[in-house]
Order: C-alpha cells, then structure tokens, then sequence
C-alpha cells in the first residue's frame, strides 16, 4: 500500500465556540441530510499528486476548501466499540455535526448511514440531528461524557463528474490528523470517490481512468481505513506514550 504522506501545512488555530457562535448562527435543521454514503477510498503518493491534478478528467477547476474537524468520544471510548463516530466540521464559515455509523468496507469501497446538519459548535444535537430513535436516544445517554480526541485538518480538491452513467464526487485530501496536548502527527493523502448517484461500478471505472494519466500511470491503492479510524489509532498511541 502507498504509503500517506502529509502536505507541509500550517497548524490550525482553532477557533472557540464563543467566537463564532456570536458572528454566526447555524442553518435551520430541517436542512439535515440522512443518506447512505457510498464511497471508495484510495491512497497515493505525494510524487504523484501532479500527474493526478493534470488528468483531462480533472480538467475543470476544483471546489478548493480547508476544512477542520474534531471527533469525539467518551473516555471508554464507547463510541469505537458501536463503530461510530462523532464529528464537528468547520467548512469555510459553517459548522457541521456528523454521525457516522460503520458499515463494510471491503477494497476500499464504503457504505455507512451518515446523518449532517448545519451546527453550533458544542452543541452535539443528536435529538435535531438524528432521525433514527433509538441511535438518538443512545447519543444523547453518552453527551456529557463526550470529549474531542483527536482533529483533522486538510485541504480538499474536489470536482463532481459524470462517468459510466453516474455522478461521482472526486475529492483529493491533503493535511494532518492530530491528537490535542501531544505532538503526535499523521500525514493525510488520499482520494475520495463518492457515488452520489448511478451505478456503484463506476466507482472503480473511475479509479482504472484515474490510474491512466498522460505523464505515466500512477499507483492509486484502495484503503479501508477511515480517516476516523487512523485518528484512533493516534489517539491509542498518545495514551501509551
């Protein structure tokens, strides 16, 4: 497997709840989005970042966003054992709160239950947010002992296409996971292919096209792991050290 490599990025300064709750107020949530995410996770190499970013397909401008995030879980790290994750995202000047459940991922390829909603930061409204009873009522049991463990910070290249008859979201991400209070540091460089609708197949017709470019082909491996679960697996590390 290729190996991550991170992109030479400033830290982020985070900014606090009270500063951006008072500039901005979240969407309505009614705005909320339920779905299944299909999506096929691929690594590369930084070497080959260039020959992937000059690829007709890639022709059109790319949707370029920073985008910082924070995961939470409980110090049992309930969260881990019901294979779900908690996110707060800051996307430009708009929050997001994300629940993700874990489903198979085989090759690379996905497919989770994923709930997102507008947020104020701090918050965690599962009772707004989530649109499933139970996994509601089992979130909001754990909130007060939610805690954040570890941060994501990168920059993503995206582009939408239409390949074989489906809309795919391509989304290239370069940055950093990190774990608050240590240095620990991990690189993030992958690629992102989202169906967003159309034949699941053309996920890897996609990849194979991908892999072709006019500088040579390039190695693009699939990868089961999350960014959420090598941000565990970080966090692991700082508790032993």
């Amino acid at each position: 497997m290729a190996k991550h490599v991170g992109c030479k990025t400033r830290r982020p300064s985070w900014p606090t709840c009270a500063s951006v709750s008072a500039r901005q107020q979240p969407e309505p949530l009614h705005l909320l989005a339920h779905r299944m995410e299909t999506e096929l996770k691929l690594s590369l190499r930084q070497q080959d970042v260039p020959a992937l970013l000059a690829h007709p397909l890639l022709a059109v401008p790319a949707k370029v966003q920073r985008l910082l995030n924070t995961y939470f879980d409980t110090p049992a790290l309930d969260l881990k054992q019901r294979r779900m994750a908690v996110r707060e995202r800051l996307a430009g000047e708009q929050w997001l709160l994300t629940v993700k459940t874990a489903g198979k991922s085989e090759n690379g390829l996905s497919r989770r239950q994923e709930w997102e909603a507008p947020t104020t930061p701090g918050a965690l409204d599962f009772a707004a947010l989530v649109d499933d009873a139970d996994l509601a009522a089992s979130l909001i049991a754990l909130r007060a002992e939610l805690k954040p463990l570890f941060r994501t910070d990168f920059e993503r290249h995206s582009w939408v296409l239409m390949h074989d008859s489906a809309s795919i979201e391509v989304a290239l991400d370069q940055g950093h996971i990190t774990v608050p209070g240590t240095t620990l540091s991990e690189g993030i460089l992958e690629l992102e292919l989202e169906l967003l609708s159309g034949p699941e197949a053309a996920l890897h017709a996609l990849a194979d096209a991908l892999r072709q470019t006019p500088r040579g082909a390039i190695a693009l491996t699939p990868c089961d792991a999350s960014k959420a679960q090598r941000g565990l697996a970080l966090f692991a590390q700082s508790a032993q050290s």
